[in-house]
């Protein structure tokens, strides 16, 4: 594939901002407003729309929309059913799971995740790389190296869902049912509210951290099995 017609990159900005932040404020913010249901319907529209447009300038399936619509359906399906306290718990901790499931699954793949997420051509010499893998007769090393690596990747979801579940017990209590379905809503939409704002601080900064951790482990494989330094792999901008 030559380069004119190769498909544009993602934008890593955003994917965040369409797939995972505009729906969980619409979900958090818009409910009261709106209604549950108007604010599931147009959070899901967001992961949705950018998805297909995703697919059509890349012709790749997004990742991100995927998680994204199905982080908003369990978030909003859980409101609309009425349920709360525990549930919400294990929806937290679900999420994580399951990417990690899917993670870990990849390891036993040609195609490590860990490969599609670090080794982007548009910002890596992949070919440089595959060049001198081939000279040192190491691809099959380097190819287990990428397998452990993304095995670490996904115990970083389990410690993700760990540290979801037992947040979220402590911030989703059983709301009171005497209560009006709108003075529900909006106790639920504070606890919401407040498991975003607590988990970017307690489980998000630890992971980037295991993520970082986990990017010094790929490149030292990159050294060892390539002889290639991080500035020698790396594009020029």
């Amino acid at each position: 594939m030559t380069e004119k017609n190769a498909p544009q990159q993602e934008n890593g900005l955003l994917n965040l901002i369409f797939n995972i932040v505009l729906p969980v404020l619409i979900l958090n913010k818009l409910s009261k407003f709106i209604g549950p249901l108007a604010a599931l319907l147009l959070a899901l529209a967001f992961p949705l729309g950018y998805g297909a447009y995703d697919l059509v300038k890349r012709k790749k399936t997004n990742a991100f929309s995927a998680l994204g619509l199905l982080n908003v359906l369990l978030t909003g399906g859980l409101a609309l059913l009425g349920l709360h306290g525990f549930w919400f718990a294990v929806k937290e901790a679900a999420f994580p799971t399951l990417v990690g499931l899917f993670v870990f699954g990849s390891a036993f793949t040609k195609r490590p995740f860990i490969e599609t997420l670090f080794l982007n051509p548009s910002v890596m010499k992949v070919d440089l790389l595959e060049q001198r893998l081939a000279e040192h007769g190491k691809q099959t090393e380097f190819h287990e190296h990428m397998r452990k690596a993304t095995l670490w990747l996904s115990l970083s979801f389990v410690f993700s869902a760990i540290c979801n579940f037992v947040l979220a017990r402590r911030i989703f209590i059983n709301i009171d049912t005497s209560l009006s379905p709108e003075a529900q809503s909006l106790v639920l939409n504070d606890q919401i509210a407040t498991m975003t704002t607590w988990s970017m601080a307690i489980i998000m900064v630890p992971s980037i951290l295991f993520l970082l951790g986990i990017f010094w482990y790929l490149m030292r494989g990159i050294k060892q099995y390539a002889g290639l330094s991080t500035e020698e792999l790396l594009k020029e901008s």
